[in-house]
């Protein structure tokens, strides 16, 4: 985490699950100290996985800002967003594996390593999986 950069994010509808097909929307700003150091601004939805074996990422949605295009360039005013979400995959929380969505902003520096922020989200209901006892 980089103290000279704080990524929020917000979205609509926030704290419930998304079914697939729905509209996924919110909003992204970047609090700096020094935003003159921003090259571009990343934002996508995305899903990855989590736990044993190899972990898989794929993007859903993208959408680059750069900093030269972008004129008058202020990251701290609200940038808006939305995409329909696919049918699959949903979001699960298994013991081996976890299926994980979210919003990632990604900050792109001229000097310095990236500032990547995170807001996740669950599409659909799947129940968490249970551990079954052999006996």
């Amino acid at each position: 985490m980089n103290p000279d950069f704080l990524i929020s994010i917000a979205l609509d509808d926030d704290g419930r699950v998304f079914r697939p097909g729905e509209t996924l929307s919110g909003r992204y700003w970047i609090e700096s100290s020094d935003s003159q150091r921003i090259k571009a601004i990343e934002a996508s939805v995305l899903w990855h996985t989590e736990g044993k074996g190899d972990e898989d990422m794929a993007v859903h949605e993208f959408w680059q800002r750069d900093a030269d295009r972008e004129f008058p360039f202020d990251p701290r005013r609200p940038k808006q967003f939305s995409t329909t979400l696919p049918n699959t995959p949903l979001s699960y929380d298994g013991q081996i594996v976890k299926l994980r969505w979210c919003v990632r902003v990604r900050v792109l520096l001229h000097r310095g390593k990236d500032v990547v922020g995170e807001k996740g989200f669950l599409l659909g209901e799947i129940p968490p999986a249970r551990s079954h006892d052999i006996g």
